[in-house]
Order: C-alpha cells, then sequence, then structure tokens
C-alpha cells in the first residue's frame, strides 16, 4: 500500500500524541516519603518508585546507606544537574533534606553539627529545595531548662542566618525533647525569623506529648510547612510502627486537621526502616500508605494537582 507524504505526517503525528499519552503522568495528591524508609535503596531506586506509586515528593534522609547528603555521590560536582534532571523528568519534588544537626550540643560537637547544617543549607541551595530539616533534639539531665534553650536558640538563630540569603528555611521537628507545642513555639519567637518554620511530627506530639491534633495544629499549625505522618501501637515501654491506619494514632484526624487548616506542604510518610529494621519492608509500607493517604486526602476534600 502507498503512504502518502500527508499520510505519513498524520501516522507520525499519532504515534507521537501516543507516546505524549503513554508518558503523561495524571495529577497526584501531594505524598511523600521519606528515605528513612528505604535506606538500602539508590538513587535511580528511589526516584522510579516514587514515580510507581503515585508519590509527588521525595524527602531526602540518606540515599544508598549514606546519610550526609553532602557526600551522596548523585548529589555531588557535576552529577548533581543530572540529579536535578533525572527529578524533573519524573515531576518529582525534594521536598526537604533531612540533616541529623542537633542544636542541643556543645563543644566539638556543636560545631560539627552547625557545620552539617550550612552543608545542608548549601546542598539545598544548588538543588532548589525549599527546606532543611534540623533538631533541637535533648535537654541534658542535670542543665538548667533555660540554658538548653537559649543553646538551642542560638544555633538556630545561625542556621536561619545562613539559610536567608540562600532562600533556603530551617524546619525544626517535633521530636525528642522539643515536641510539646508550647516548647517548640517557644523556641520559634526566639528564633524570630521567617527563615525559620515548623516541621510536624504528628506522631510525637501525640504519643509523646500528649496532644491531640487539634490543639497541635491551633498552636503551631501557622508555622507548619511539613510533616511526618507514621502510625503506632504500645509495645512493652515502648511503641512498635505499624501499617498507617493499623495503629492508635489518629492519622486521619491530623490529615483532617492539616487540610481544613489550609495546609499547603507534602503529607510525608516517615518510616523508620532505618533505625527499627524488623517493620515492615518499604515494597510493603510504601504502596499501603500511598493507598491509605489518597483516601484520606479525598475525604478530607484535598483534590490531586
Amino acid at each position: 500500500m502507498q503512504t502518502t507524504r500527508r499520510t505519513f505526517l498524520a501516522m507520525l503525528a499519532g504515534g507521537v500524541a501516543a507516546t505524549r499519552t503513554v508518558r503523561a503522568r495524571g495529577p497526584r495528591y501531594p505524598i511523600a516519603f521519606s528515605t528513612l524508609g528505604c535506606p538500602a535503596w539508590s538513587w535511580k531506586t528511589v526516584l522510579e518508585r516514587a514515580d510507581r506509586l503515585g508519590y509527588s515528593a521525595i524527602e531526602l534522609r540518606g540515599v544508598a546507606g549514606e546519610l550526609d547528603l553532602t557526600k551522596v555521590p548523585e548529589l555531588t560536582g557535576s552529577r548533581l544537574a543530572d540529579a536535578k534532571k533525572d527529578l524533573s523528568a519524573l515531576g518529582l519534588v525534594v521536598s526537604d533534606l533531612g540533616a541529623s544537626a542537633e542544636m542541643h550540643r556543645t563543644g566539638a560537637a556543636r560545631q560539627e553539627a552547625l557545620d552539617e547544617g550550612r552543608r545542608f543549607i548549601d546542598l539545598a541551595h544548588a538543588m532548589g529545595v525549599k527546606y532543611v530539616r534540623m533538631f533541637g533534639d535533648k535537654i541534658p539531665p542535670g542543665e538548667p531548662r533555660d540554658a538548653v534553650f537559649a543553646r538551642v536558640i542560638e544555633g538556630f538563630q545561625q542556621m536561619a542566618s545562613h539559610a536567608k540569603p540562600a532562600g533556603v528555611t530551617i524546619l525544626i521537628e517535633s521530636h525528642g525533647d522539643f515536641t510539646h507545642s508550647k516548647d517548640i513555639a517557644a523556641v520559634h519567637a526566639g528564633v524570630a525569623s521567617d527563615a525559620f518554620a515548623v516541621l510536624w511530627d504528628a506522631h510525637h506530639t501525640f504519643v509523646a506529648g500528649n496532644e491531640q491534633p487539634a490543639d497541635t495544629y491551633a498552636a503551631l499549625g501557622q508555622w507548619i510547612r511539613h510533616t511526618h505522618l507514621k502510625d503506632s501501637v504500645p509495645s512493652g515501654e515502648d511503641r512498635r510502627y505499624v501499617l498507617t491506619g493499623a495503629g492508635q494514632v489518629p492519622v486521619k484526624s491530623q490529615v483532617a486537621v492539616l487540610a481544613a487548616g489550609g495546609y499547603k506542604g507534602y503529607y510525608c510518610f516517615e518510616w523508620e526502616k532505618k533505625w527499627h529494621p524488623e517493620i515492615e519492608e518499604p515494597e510493603i509500607a510504601f504502596p499501603q500508605f500511598a493507598k491509605t493517604m489518597t483516601d484520606y486526602l479525598r475525604d478530607a476534600g484535598v483534590k490531586p494537582s
């Protein structure tokens, strides 16, 4: 059968359209996962799984066993440009970088924490990532509480000062001894910088802080830029993480509170596989979270985009 030029061009256009249809990715809900939940996955695996499971964003907390993101090969030197292209090609966003820097530290450990914080801020700037998470973390036994708070605030002031001209915001996570809303609000007031905000680990404020989701959001909601969501059940004197919706943490209510408050960030799954190797593999937990969170968000009136 003879093919005219017009027919050929029509066939070619149809083929291109078909290819675009296959490659097009529909709207996604604002869900993310932390790479703390997949400590063995390579950079390419992280991106491929996030894309395939319908996630919108990734929180980087280590890659392939390396927690210091400034040492991850794909995020250093000339390879960083390729990593950014990898993300863009899949329509994925890095929600934030998770540093280990703890502002309660003293002496040489404090300088190490501040140096790490600055390196992560510089990397976030190079990647175009908005947020870097750090910790207040501990109130050491025997130290006056006011002195520890002053040290934590001063550390975050240094970090925010470095972050602001880079277009990066530092997030304090509700974690460790800085879990109660009133304490986080006190640190926020002390830092007094628009380059400093809050990561709400909603598990910790409920389990360790004994706060109801609506109360935490009422106290901190105006500063919340990112979240950590997970479920658990009592296990002896501790807790055991379980799949979302299978435990005692009111994750669905936390989502509803965030949505009702106009929260515009990501609903991020922090599955602590790195610290708790006995919990389910990411191949099980990540798809389950994506499905469950999609249901929660739909019920809360959040639309995909």
